[in-house]
């Protein structure tokens, strides 16, 4: 699964990446390098055409944890952070907004936690975080779902009577990844990007087609602090790879360096 992951670009730099129309931001997210479920996260989407608009590519603030726009209680989004793209066109919860309503999640990388062969005091096996990220530095473009759910106690000309949220889509991790976690996030090629994010379909035929796992060796993994365990620290420090002589020998030959 994709459960914490950094993003730390401004948006003027994620409005000329992603080729954005319209940035419709209340206010720029500040950089975090330790998001979390239920945060406000950057997302690259375009809206349908209207008799008043064209079809607009925007930027958008929204909350991980996609609210399906039947769900009677929002706080279900609290367990709906990725989606599995072996099911994702059949599931209720998933399968219109991966009909129309798919987006890009900008990230600068992702962590996972690998069970070392260390064991705390409690015996349970300590967890040593890695940091995976781009090689070359270039922007993370993960792939993405998003759903509008109406807030019924909210009056029609209520500002917040509209939740806007998102998931992440997840595939079985490549080689030199699975053996930290077995599942990691989708990405969308540059190339594929615009067909992706198009809610008419394009005549695209099946989405699923247009995604693809990382290339081998276009992804590296790091090993980085513990501090990024802890929601509440947040810094550049968290991504900071470990001097080598600080990562657990059994992970020495799984550290990206």
């Amino acid at each position: 699964m994709c459960g914490r992951y950094a993003s730390s670009r401004r948006p003027e730099d994620l409005v000329d990446e992603f080729e954005v129309a319209d940035a419709l931001l209340a206010a720029p997210l500040d950089p975090d390098w330790n998001v979390a479920p239920t945060k406000e996260v950057y997302a690259v989407l375009e809206r349908p055409a209207k008799e008043d608009r064209p079809q607009v590519r925007q930027l958008r603030a929204l909350r991980w944890g996609l609210v399906p726009s039947w769900a009677k209680d929002p706080a279900i989004g609290n367990r709906m952070i990725n989606a599995r793209m072996e099911t994702v066109a059949e599931k209720p919860a998933y399968r219109r907004a991966f009909a129309a309503r798919r987006c890009l999640l900008p990230a600068d990388g992702y962590y996972e936690w690998y069970a070392t062969r260390a064991t705390s005091p409690a015996g349970k096996a300590r967890k040593q975080p890695f940091f995976i990220r781009p090689r070359d530095g270039s922007v993370l473009a993960m792939a993405g779902l998003y759903e509008i759910w109406r807030d019924p106690d909210r009056a029609d000309d209520d500002p917040e009577r509209f939740r806007w949220t998102c998931t992440v889509l997840t595939t079985a991790a490549e080689d030199a990844l699975g053996h930290i976690h077995d599942r990691m996030p989708l990405m969308v090629p540059r190339e594929r990007r615009d067909a992706w994010l198009d809610p008419s379909g394009g005549g695209a035929g099946d989405p699923r087609e247009l995604l693809v796992p990382a290339a081998p060796g276009e992804l590296e993994a790091v090993a980085v602090s513990t501090l990024v365990s802890n929601v509440r620290n947040n810094g550049p420090e968290l991504v900071r790879p470990l001097p080598l002589e600080d990562v657990p020998d059994d992970l020495r030959e799984q550290d990206g360096r």
